[in-house]
């Protein structure tokens, strides 16, 4: 699957956004070794709390739904957002969400973040780029 169409795929989750509260829909298509794609949207709650990303609503797809045990091998993420709906410029991940991804990706995971919908423009990092100095299961680990 080529960036571009993993970013059609994440502007298509988008859609199915519910945000009645910030009015900012987001959506995210996650990109695994084997090929297959999981969406995801944010979905908001009156009490704030409760209200999930799109990027941890893909991840925990694809956590729930695969079937094997053995986790998947994550390859990158397309993620894409605005106030309703509208995108104008990068909106990147949010810390909690970057957390999730270090415990399950490498530090080659990709981050798509789109900039534009037509023409279909993104900026590209890798996952050491948006968290430096990660809280991974490596870093536990490591300090036995």
């Amino acid at each position: 699957m080529t960036n571009e169409q993993l970013c059609q795929e994440a502007l298509q989750a988008m859609k199915k956004a519910y945000a009645p509260y910030s009015g900012y829909k987001v959506g995210a298509a996650l990109l695994l070794a084997d090929g297959k794609v999981y969406t995801g949207c944010n979905i908001e709650n009156s009490s704030f709390t409760p209200t999930i990303c799109a990027e941890r609503t893909a991840f925990f797809k694809a956590v729930s739904e695969r079937k094997e045990e053995s986790l998947p091998e994550f390859v990158r993420i397309a993620v894409c957002g605005g106030e309703g709906g509208k995108i104008t410029g990068a909106f990147p991940p949010c810390g909690v969400c970057r957390q999730v991804m270090s415990e399950f990706c490498t530090d080659s995971f990709e981050i798509l973040m789109i900039t534009s919908a037509d023409p279909v423009q993104y900026e590209t990092c890798l996952l050491p780029d948006l968290l430096p100095f990660r809280f991974s299961p490596d870093y536990l680990e490591n300090k036995g």
